[in-house]
Formats: C-alpha cells, structure tokens, sequence
C-alpha cells in the first residue's frame, strides 16, 4: 500500500516538474518575444530622435528667420527677379518723353536768360549780340520734342536695358556681400553634414526623406510596443487559467518579474516625452512678391527618463544634482530593487535566517519606489508645457497685408511614456499576486 502511495506520489512530482517545464518553456519564449519587440521598439524611438534632432538642427530658427545671410539671399532673388523682368510700357515710355521734354526745355529756358542777361564786359556783350542775331529761341523748343523722342528710344533700348539691369543687380550683390552675420559658412557646414549623412542633395529632399522616415517609424514602433505588451497580457493571463495551481505559482511569479523588469528597462531608456515649438510659415510681401520661412524650429528636445535624470545630474547647480540622484534611487533603483527582493523572497526566502529585511524590501518597500509619483509628474509637466506653449505660440501668429506667420506646437507623450505605464500597473498586479501568494504558503 505504502510502495503504491510511493510510486502515485512520484507521479504526481514528475507531472507537475514536467507541467513546470513546460510553462517555464513557454514563458521563456514569450519572454525572448517581449525581448526581440522591447529592444527594436527602443532602437526606433532612438532613430526617431535623432532623425527629428538633425532635422531641427537644419531647420533651427538661428539659421532661418534670425539669419541675416539667409534674409540678403531672399531679398537679393526678389530684386534680381525684378529687375530681370523690368520693362517698360508704351504709356510709360510717353510719360517719360513728357519728362524729358520738359527737362529739355527748362534747359533752353535757362541757357537762354543766361546769355541773355546784361553783360558788362566787351567779350559778353559780343556774345549777347551773336546769339540774338544767329540763334532763334522758338526753333530750339521746337525741336525738343525730337531730341526726347531721340533720348528715350537709346535709353529704353534693349542694349541699354541690359546695361542698367546690370548696374543694378551688381550694386544689390554688392549691398548683400557688405551685410551678413557670418552665420552663412555655419549654415553651409551644417547642411552639408546632415544631407551627406542622410544621402541627399538639397532641403527637398531631406524634407521628403525624414517625412517618409518618420511615418514607417511610427508605425513600425507602433508594432513592436504591441507585440511587446502583448507578450507581457498573455503571461498576466497564464495567471488566471493556473490561478488554481499551487504548484506551479512560483515559477510563473519569477519568470513574471523578468517581464516586468523588461518593461521598466524599455520605459527608463526610451523617449517619453517630445517638446517641439516651430513657426510653422512666415510669409513676408516685398516689391509684390513673397519671402517664405517654413517649418522653423524655435525648441525641440526628446527625453527619456534616464535622460531627464542625466541632465538633471550634469548641471552644476547642487539642487539640480540632487533632485537627479534622487529621481534615479526612486524610480529606477529601487524598482530593480523591489524586483530583485520578490524574486528572491518567493523562489528561495527560506534560505536566510532572517527575513525581516527581505520581506522589508518585497512588500514595504513599495513606499518608497516612485515610480506611479513619476507617472503623474510626467502627465503634469506634459500639460503645463503643452499650455504654456500654446499660450505663447498663439501670440506669435498674425496675419495682414505685408506678413504672416502660423506657429505649430508638435509637443506630446511618446510611446515609452506607455510603456512605462504599463510597467506600473503591471507591478501593481503583481503586488496583489504576491500577497496571495504569501498568504497561501507562507514564508517560502
């Protein structure tokens, strides 16, 4: 009877080994699947970030609107324009006759009281008498309407035109090489980096790169944090088909904690929250035409939580530090902590003689982890700066006959920010698991 009870017994021990192996074997692949989508879900939103870094670095508002070289080149192809394409009409050119007439009998006018006027010397008297006994007044002003006709037909000649369209498109080059900021040697250095590093000639082309770029970034990192969470949903839902399963609880709880600390690894080091203020158009009129500035990038920075807690450790003021180091003890240590100590409180907490300490940082240590604290501060910071940006940006738009300009805020969470959410609320399930996992067994 004993020996049957023996052999049922150890059937029953190699089943559940066997039924553990089999969900650690499981777990182990949805495990590697949470891994594979994490780490390409972080190498996108890395992409990303410095995909819209080098492309608010050519876009920068110092090297567009606030560009005095940029200005001069607009400027100078709005009269070069101009004066290329200067012509002079029919109505125009009989105006100008009319003028000329009028200068050319002013002349007469005058070099005729001139001559005229008393002389007092024997050479001026001499001249007096022979313009009036050889020059005849009234033939002068008639022949000035020939002489202005004569006038405007060589100055309005294409050889003339071609000579003062010249002369004035080489004093506007002149003007423009006298009035520059030095930024133009910058700006060239710069363009050139970034369009040789992404393989394309002009601004045009980069725009249409970096757009086409982003678009299959998003959805593809869109992707990975799906197949990401999925894989953490399907183990939370292994808990409700085994929920009866003793036995094999603890297993399932440690590889749980590997999901969890997947997750935080992923939320901690990928972007969370994106600020970015630009004009979107500024359209100045000018001699009839238009000077345009488009996507100018007035502020962008992309953050993740390590990140923000770098920044924050490497500026010099002492309080900033602080506050890093903290941030860094609270939402990033101490979480690995707490994961670390529930491991090793269910698998193996009957090895220490003692378990006032581990029991301290499995169960209350969640007092001091911060990372829900971190949650809400994200949330809080992303309105007030989404309202103070649209507060500002909204005092810059304006629109009437001579200048436009409409200002974009493209500020808004990222998909880390999610992630780590997810983190939160999946250590939160976790905490209620452990408990009645405690209160089942007891100290393991």
């Amino acid at each position: 009877m004993a020996t049957t009870e023996n052999t049922t017994q150890n059937i029953r021990v190699k089943k559940n080994r066997g039924t553990s192996l089999i969900l650690i074997a499981g777990l182990c692949m949805l495990l590697f699947g949470e891994v594979y989508f994490g780490y390409r879900f972080h190498q996108l939103s890395v992409e990303q970030k410095h995909i819209k870094e080098d492309y608010s670095l050519s876009n920068n508002i110092t090297f567009g609107i606030f560009s005095v070289d940029r200005w001069g080149e607009k400027i100078s192809a709005v009269v070069d324009r101009r004066v290329q394409g200067f012509k002079l009409t029919a109505k125009q050119k009989t105006e100008m006759r009319k003028e000329v007439e009028k200068e050319l009998h002013g002349l007469v006018n005058k070099a005729v009281s001139e001559v005229t006027k008393p002389q007092k010397s024997l050479g001026g008297k001499l001249k007096k008498l022979a313009f009036k006994s050889f020059v005849d007044v009234d033939e002068l002003h008639a022949q000035v309407p020939s002489f202005a006709k004569t006038i405007v037909a060589k100055i309005t000649s294409p050889t003339s035109l071609k000579r003062l369209k010249g002369i004035a498109t080489s004093k506007v080059d002149e003007l423009e090489a006298q009035t520059y900021d030095s930024t133009d040697t910058t700006i060239t250095t710069v363009e050139h980096n970034i369009y040789q590093k992404y393989h394309v000639a002009n601004a045009k082309a980069f725009d249409q790169l970096v757009n086409a770029r982003l678009a299959t970034i998003k959805k593809a990192s869109f992707q990975s944090a799906l197949g990401m969470l999925g894989c953490v949903a399907i183990a939370l839902m292994l808990w409700l088909f085994l929920r009866k399963k003793v036995q094999l609880h603890v297993p399932l709880f440690i590889m749980s904690l590997l999901f969890a600390a997947i997750l935080l690894a992923v939320g901690v080091t990928s972007p969370i929250i994106e600020v970015d203020a630009r004009i979107q158009t500024l359209e100045f009129a000018l001699l009839g035409d238009k000077i345009a500035f488009t996507n100018q990038v007035l502020f962008f920075q992309s953050k993740s939580i390590l990140g923000i807690i770098g920044t924050l450790i490497e500026q010099p003021k002492p309080d900033a530090v602080l506050v890093g180091v903290l941030l860094l003890i609270f939402v990033v240590v101490l979480p690995l902590l707490r994961i670390v100590a529930r491991g090793v409180h269910v698998s193996c907490g009957h090895l220490f003689g003692s378990q006032k300490a581990l029991r301290f940082l499995a169960f209350d240590l969640g007092k001091w982890d911060m990372a829900d604290v971190m949650v809400v501060g994200i949330g809080m910071t992303y309105i007030g700066l989404n309202g103070i940006l649209k507060s500002q940006l909204s005092g810059l738009n304006m629109q009437n006959d001579t200048l436009k300009t409409v200002t974009a805020n493209n500020s808004a969470l990222q998909l880390g920010f999610w992630v780590f959410v997810t983190y939160v609320v999946y250590t939160i399930v976790l905490s209620y698991i452990l408990k009645r996992i405690d209160e089942q067994n007891g100290p393991c």
